[in-house]
C-alpha cells in the first residue's frame, strides 16, 4: 500500500473508533458541556448527520426511535476500506 492509502485507512480507523466511543458513552448520563462528548460530537457529527438525514427521508426513518446512522457509517467505512 502506498502512503496515501495508509493515511486514508488510518483516518477511517480513527473514525470507526470515535463513532464507537460515541455510541458507548451515549448510554451513560453526561453533564452538558462535557469536553469529551463535545469533541466526539464535533468529530463524528459531520459523518452521522447526513446519513441520519437520508434515513429520516425514508418511510422507515420517520418514526424510528433508534438512530441507525452509526451502523450505516460502519458499513460505509468498511466498504471504503475494502475498496482500498
Amino acid at each position: 500500500m502506498d502512503k496515501i492509502s495508509i493515511a486514508v485507512y488510518s483516518l477511517l480507523e480513527v473514525m470507526r473508533w470515535t463513532i464507537f466511543a460515541r455510541i458507548i458513552l451515549s448510554w451513560f448520563p453526561m453533564l452538558k458541556g462535557n469536553r469529551l462528548m463535545d469533541l466526539l460530537y464535533q468529530i463524528t457529527e459531520p459523518i452521522l448527520a447526513p446519513i441520519r438525514a437520508i434515513i429520516e427521508k425514508t418511510t422507515l426513518g420517520k418514526n424510528m426511535m433508534l438512530d441507525f446512522s452509526p451502523v450505516i457509517a460502519f458499513l460505509l467505512i468498511s466498504l471504503i476500506e475494502d475498496i482500498l
